[in-house]
């Protein structure tokens, strides 16, 4: 089960330099997580400011 973002993102990226296998990147308008490559680690859930990112 990998995480998610919500439209709470506000992209301002700290959640990608804590993705241990470069899952995230800069979407249209918030950042996305690639949840095949996603291991479920919850790294970038414990970085967001916002608390967009949750576990699908």
């Amino acid at each position: 089960m990998a995480h998610v973002i919500s439209d709470e993102c506000v992209s301002c990226g700290s959640c990608e330099g804590e993705c241990p296998v470069g899952a995230i990147s800069e979407g249209d308008g918030k950042y996305v997580i690639d949840a095949d490559a996603c291991i479920d680690c919850g790294a970038c859930e414990a970085a967001c400011p916002t608390g967009a990112i949750s576990a699908e």
